[in-house]
C-alpha cells in the first residue's frame, strides 16, 4: 500500500506522494514543498531552496518533481548559449516533443516552463541556479518580470518554480534588499544538516558519548557517511580514536580536504587567508568579537597555526575594534554559530559569544592549533586522543 500526503490549502485538497523511504528524515522539509507544490491558487509562484552541499536537496527535489510529474533541470557551468540548448532539450523529452524546444532567450524558456503549469499545479526545479546566473545575471530581473502580478504568463499559471544552489550568500542574496525578486518567493527552504539525534541515528550510533564526539568532527551532512568514508562508523567509544584517523585524518580520504573546499565553495567567501584566522582564533578559545579582532590582529603576519600553542589563550580587550568582516561571513556560512544572552538580537556583536557549528572546518582549525605539523598528515593515534581533548577542551 502506497502512503500518500495530503495538503489543505484554503479549502482545496491536492494529493501528492509520501516522501520516498530512501530519504532519510528530512520530513519537515518535504511537508514544505509538497504544501507549496500543492499550492491550487492561481497563478505561478516561487520558492528558494538552498543549503550547504551534500545535504541532500537535489534528491529531495528532484523525487518532488518525479513524483509529482514536474520538472527537472539540473544546471551545469556553461554559457547561456548551451544552458538554453540543454534546457530545450529537457523539455522536449518532458512535453514529449518530437524535438527539442527552441529557446532563443532566457525570457522565451521562463515563459515555456509557466507553460507547464496551465492545467494545474506543477512543478519546475531549476537546479544550481547560481551556474545559470553565472553566465546570465540578468535572469533574475527576467524571473522578476515574468512574475509580474497581473501578467497574463503568470496569472495563467500555476506552475511552481523552485530555484536551488548551494552558495548561500547567492541564494539568500536573491531575496534581499533590492535584489529583483525581493518579495517574490512564497517559500524560502534551507536545508540544514541533520541534528546531533537525527545525524546518531544516521551512523548507526546508539552510545550518546560517541555520537556527540562523531557530531562535533562531521556534524549532520549525510554524505559524510555514504560517499566519503564508505559506511566506515566507529564501533564503539575505544574505536573513536582509530576511526579519526583512518577516516578523517587520512589524506587519501576525502574529508581530509573538505573543510578548505567548504570556505572555497562560496563565492562570497573571497579572503581565504582572513577567515582561517577568524577560525584560529575561535580555536584557540578567543569567542568574542573584540577578542577575535585582537586575535587576527596580532597574528595577521604570522600563519594561524603557529600562535600561542595548544594551550594559549588571548583574552578580549576592553574596548576592542570590532572584529573583522570574516566573523560575520562564516557565521552567514554556518561554520562558526553563537551563544546570545537571553533578549539580545542575533549578531555577532559583545553581547553574543562565538562557538563552533559542528562539522570537519571546525575540527580541521581546532586540529590545526593542537597539532600543526602532523596531525593534518596522517598522524598516528596519538592524533585521536589530541582530538578527543582538544574538543572536549574547547567546544
Amino acid at each position: 500500500m502506497v502512503l500518500r500526503t495530503t495538503v489543505l490549502v484554503e479549502a482545496e485538497v491536492a494529493t501528492f506522494p509520501a516522501k520516498p523511504d530512501h530519504i532519510f528524515d528530512r520530513d519537515v522539509e518535504w511537508a514544505d514543498l509538497v504544501h507549496f507544490a500543492a499550492d491550487e491558487r492561481p497563478g505561478a509562484t516561487l520558492g528558494i531552496v538552498t543549503g550547504r552541499r551534500r545535504q541532500g536537496k537535489t534528491l529531495l527535489l528532484y523525487e518532488l518533481a518525479r513524483q509529482t510529474g514536474g520538472f527537472y533541470f539540473g544546471a551545469t557551468e556553461a554559457t547561456e548559449a548551451e544552458s538554453l540548448r540543454r534546457l530545450g532539450e529537457s523539455l522536449g523529452q518532458h512535453i514529449r516533443a518530437p524535438a527539442a524546444v527552441q529557446l532563443d532567450s532566457w525570457a522565451t524558456a521562463v515563459d515555456a516552463l509557466l507553460g507547464l503549469g496551465a492545467d494545474g499545479p506543477t512543478v519546475v526545479v531549476l537546479d544550481e541556479f547560481p551556474y545559470l546566473v553565472g553566465a546570465s545575471r540578468e535572469l533574475p530581473s527576467v524571473i522578476q518580470h515574468a512574475l509580474t502580478p497581473g501578467r497574463p504568463e503568470r496569472s495563467g499559471s500555476r506552475t511552481r518554480v523552485l530555484l536551488c544552489g548551494s552558495a548561500l550568500s547567492f541564494m539568500g542574496g536573491l531575496l534581499a534588499g533590492s535584489a529583483p525578486l525581493r518579495g517574490r518567493a512564497g517559500l524560502e527552504l534551507l536545508v540544514a544538516p541533520l541534528d546531533y539525534r537525527a545525524a546518531a541515528e544516521f551512523w548507526g550510533l546508539t552510545d550518546p558519548a560517541l555520537a556527540a564526539q562523531v557530531h562535533a568532527i562531521v556534524g549532520g551532512t549525510p554524505a559524510y557517511r555514504r560517499e566519503y568514508v564508505q559506511d566506515d562508523a566507529p564501533t564503539g567509544v575505544d574505536d573513536f580514536d582509530d576511526w579519526v584517523v583512518r577516516s578523517v585524518l587520512n589524506p587519501a580520504r576525502p574529508l581530509f580536504r573538505e573543510a578548505r573546499y567548504l570556505l572555497a565553495e562560496d563565492p562570497s567567501l573571497r579572503q581565504p587567508a582572513l577567515y582561517h584566522s577568524v577560525l584560529a582564533a575561535v580555536a584557540e578559545g578567543n569567542r568574542t568579537r573584540g577578542g577575535i579582532a585582537s586575535y587576527h590582529r596580532a597574528h595577521r603576519d604570522r600563519p594561524p597555526a603557529s600562535a600561542h600553542g595548544a594551550g594559549g589563550r588571548r583574552p578580549a580587550r576592553q574596548g576592542a575594534r570590532p572584529a573583522s568582516p570574516g566573523s560575520q561571513q562564516l557565521s552567514d556560512h554556518r561554520t562558526v554559530g553563537q551563544l546570545l544572552p537571553l533578549g539580545h538580537a542575533a549578531g555577532l556583536d559583545h553581547a553574543g559569544t562565538a562557538r563552533w557549528s559542528p562539522g570537519v572546518a571546525a575540527f580541521r582549525a581546532s586540529v590545526r592549533q593542537h597539532d600543526p605539523r602532523g596531525a593534518l598528515r596522517g598522524a598516528g593515534s596519538a592524533v585521536g586522543a589530541a582530538v578527543r581533548i582538544t574538543h572536549d577542551d574547547r567546544r
